[in-house]
């Protein structure tokens, strides 16, 4: 049975604060700069800080908190409240800097050179904004395909969070649109032009015109003697400015902040940020909390080691405050399948030996590294929520996918068609609603197949495509369901590329997808069993209610930043999946994939497993037999000593392998195929 320890709590009073913790608390001065490893009371510490300047006669107004999510603002202030026993301390100002430069900007809105009624939008305003202007533009109407509206919004937050040319930020993170550049700037301008006439700020200019305000000196913005930053390591390029504006007006700034856990840099994020503080603010005292209060011995060795081949101007290493445990386990599997059911098996065990479900996290790269797991937690009727996203069934992509199915099952359902024809380029509500209305009255299926439609000059080739994948999955006589789901795979490759961003993530999705059709014995069954079992509501458990209200947590590794659980699964654990291969095009972006494992290993406070698949099918059934060969992330290479390595699942893997791919024929090369499996 497995140990059921409890973490050691760290210090929860001034008084006992451990040494580094105090000195934080106490630092004095000028300016302070506090590296936190994972795990080391840095929330407490700040909190303490907090109640020290109280204290020692600082007034409530004179401080500002600076958190990024009002939630940790008000969650550390609770905490300053119970050190100090001072309810008053809750009148500190606190909250994100959005929330933090709105209210300035609302107080000084004329100084500001804003009129006093200004909007806020939020980013699905900006991009519907942005869409308009687009359209306006004529850029709709272009013969090349343009950027989404999405994509244009996430253009233009990118270059103001990191205060870089529109040119440089195409070249590093768009560069399928630089061709386009002239029109964006039209855009732009544009974009700008329409807020400025109807009194519109979005995100990005909240910050702008908060530090326009705090630059502009004399009696604008109102000042304050003490700034404390929460999560330094996630400031962009505009609130490191702001952070310098407020020093030049008289602030001393604490931030606390851990380099080795910045993992948003694809949202603005900039980890030098952090790096350049001391040289932004002179005379900086920098401190370190290194004592781990989380996580056991064993599994703080591990997360050390990953990040022993980083390189950051502020090194540290983290100690653990704990007894020793159990070591991490390095899983190699023979495949997805394999290391779904040693995940839930291990799942399962521990929750015999009392560690609860939600006690119980699985944490993969990114969302469609998760779905031959979540197939499995429902078969084995083990609740789960999902952490950083849609569930798999409910992805709008997955959902257009189905919608063609439906059509093909039953050209009359309206909505579903509307949805397919809605995927073409050019064709909007009412297009979609005109050509609908064509197919009706031309006789359904066959029309959709062989007819020939008024269509938008940008539409035809879509819909060339889309009546050519019809037909091949209503040829007669009509093809297993695997090959229809396969077939409109390859559709959606086309039809949906440009449409969503992460198109290989989503796609990766609809293949495993298209790979349980093979489950069902027709089209039919195959929607039937899609249709009928949906989740009750984005994040709900799955299956039915259980009486002990439990569940595992199945997370993206951005989604549990800040959280912790007594028994953590990281799952692909292969090269390409950690680091991602959409995320090493430089030395920058593998750093911070690297960064994104060790947030995921010191997410563990008793057990902790790695696992990785050793071959990834490119049919998830397996049936077919064509495969990759995995290899162990690079992250894990330098650490594999500090885990206890293992392989499970060889022998059953091997003989099912070989037992399906001889069912399916007897030719020399399936036989081959098949006892090669053996050794494999």
């Amino acid at each position: 049975m497995f140990s059921n320890m409890r973490s050691t709590p760290a210090p929860d009073t001034v008084e006992a604060l451990d040494p580094d913790q105090a000195a934080v608390a106490a630092a004095s001065g000028g300016h302070v700069l506090v590296v936190a490893g994972a795990g080391s009371g840095k929330t407490r510490a700040l909190a303490s800080r907090v109640a020290r300047l109280v204290g020692s006669g600082v007034h409530v107004a004179d401080i500002l908190l600076l958190t990024f999510t009002r939630r940790a603002a008000a969650e550390l202030l609770d905490r300053a409240v119970r050190v100090a026993g001072q309810d008053g301390i809750r009148r500190v100002r606190g909250g994100t800097f959005h929330s933090m430069a709105l209210a300035e900007l609302r107080r000084c809105a004329q100084v500001a050179g804003l009129t006093a009624g200004f909007s806020v939008i939020d980013p699905a305003d900006v991009a519907e904004l942005i869409g308009i202007v687009r359209a306006d533009l004529g850029h709709g109407e272009d013969v090349r395909r343009f950027p989404r509206p999405a994509t244009v919004a996430d253009i233009y937050t990118r270059m103001v969070s990191t205060q870089r040319p529109l040119v440089a930020v195409l070249d590093d993170w768009f560069p399928w649109c630089a061709p386009h550049v002239d029109a964006l700037r039209a855009i732009f301008e544009a974009y700008s032009d329409r807020k400025a006439d109807q009194g519109l700020l979005d995100f990005d200019d909240l910050l702008l015109y908060w530090l326009a305000l705090l630059e502009t000196g004399g009696e604008a913005p109102s000042g304050f003697g003490h700034v404390l930053v929460d999560e330094a390591q996630d400031l962009n390029r505009v609130q490191l400015d702001i952070l310098a504006a407020l020093a030049a007006r008289g602030a001393t700034i604490t931030a606390v902040g851990d380099d080795a856990q910045a993992i948003y840099g694809f949202r603005g994020a900039d980890v030098g940020c952090m790096h350049d503080f001391p040289r932004r603010f002179p005379g900086t005292a920098v401190l370190r909390l290194e004592r781990n209060y989380r996580s056991t011995p064993e599994i703080c060795e591990s997360a050390n080691a990953v990040m022993s081949q980083a390189g950051s101007p502020f090194p540290k290493t983290s100690r653990a405050m704990r007894r020793s445990g159990a070591p991490p386990r390095l899983v190699t599997c023979p495949d997805e399948a394999t290391q779904a059911r040693y995940v839930c098996d291990r799942i399962l065990e521990h929750r015999e030996d009392g560690v609860a479900l939600r006690e119980q996290a699985i944490l993969v790269r990114t969302g469609h590294h998760g779905d031959v797991i979540e197939l499995e937690l429902r078969r084995r009727d083990i609740p789960y929520v999902v952490y950083g996203g849609l569930r798999f069934l409910e992805r709008a992509h997955v959902r257009d996918f189905v919608a063609m199915l439906r059509v093909l099952e039953n050209p009359r359902d309206e909505l579903a068609l509307h949805r397919v024809l809605r995927l073409l380029d050019g064709v909007g509500p009412a297009t979609a609603r005109r050509m609908q209305h064509q197919l009706s009255s031309s006789g359904g299926r066959s029309a959709l197949i062989d007819a020939e439609l008024p269509l938008p000059a940008h539409a035809r080739e879509g819909f060339v495509l889309l009546r050519e994948a019809l037909r091949d999955c209503v040829a007669e006589p009509e093809p297993p369901v695997t090959v229809q789901a396969e077939r409109l795979v390859e559709l959606c490759r086309v039809l949906l590329a440009g449409r969503y961003d992460d198109m290989s993530s989503r796609i990766a999705d609809l293949e495993v997808l298209a790979a349980t059709a093979g489950l069902h014995r027709s089209r039919a069954e195959f929607i039937a069993g899609l249709v009928l079992e949906p989740p009750a509501r984005t994040g709900a458990p799955a299956g039915e209610p259980h009486l002990d209200d439990d569940y595992v947590v199945l997370s993206t590794i951005h989604g549990v930043k800040g959280l912790e659980y007594r028994v953590v699964h990281v799952v692909h654990a292969a090269d390409g999946n950690i680091p991602s291969d959409m995320a090493t095009g430089t030395a920058k972006e593998i750093e911070e994939e690297r960064r994104l494992l060790y947030v995921a290993l010191t997410r563990a406070r008793d057990h902790l497993y790695v696992t990785w698949p050793l071959r990834y099918y490119h049919h998830p059934s397996i049936r077919r037999g064509v495969h990759n060969w995995a290899q162990l992330s690079r992250f894990l290479v330098p650490a594999k000593h500090t885990f206890h390595e293992e392989q499970v699942g060889w022998s059953d893997a091997c003989h099912q392998s070989a037992t399906k791919e001889v069912a399916q024929g007897d030719g020399p090369n399936r036989v081959r195929s098949a006892v090669a499996a053996l050794w494999r």
